[in-house]
């Protein structure tokens, strides 16, 4: 086969490549296109997912407060009752130390005014 021939088949190739070119970069650029509006609609898909998921997480979160605000509340008020039964406790411990402490004074009140009236009957 001489240069020219190879040439001339060269050439036969080059325009049949350039007569498929066109509508091979065509479907690539319709590919193309396609692949980027599937990936638009699973990135779409993945940012609703995930608000989806955070709304759900914060809700969780929300629950999760309001639990332990109830169970804080529940406890200070379980305290609040042990601290008042404590306190009347004391205060009735106080009080009968008074009333106990009143009566060995009016004991030693009486004895001092049966002494004095013994005192003023012997003299």
């Amino acid at each position: 086969m001489t240069t020219e021939e190879r040439l001339y088949k060269l050439e036969g190739i080059v325009e049949g490549v350039m007569a498929t070119l066109p509508s091979r970069v065509a479907g690539v650029e319709n590919r193309m296109d396609l692949l980027r509006q599937e990936l638009k609609g699973e990135i779409q898909a993945l940012r609703q997912e995930v608000r989806e998921e955070i709304q759900a997480l914060r809700q969780e979160v929300r629950e999760e407060i309001q639990a332990l605000r109830q169970e804080v509340k529940g406890e200070i008020q379980a305290l609040r009752q042990e601290f008042k039964g404590e306190i009347q406790a004391l205060r009735q411990e106080v009080k009968g130390d008074i009333h106990a402490a009143l009566n060995r004074l009016m004991l030693y009140f009486t004895a001092l005014a049966a002494a004095l009236a013994l005192l003023t009957l012997l003299r």
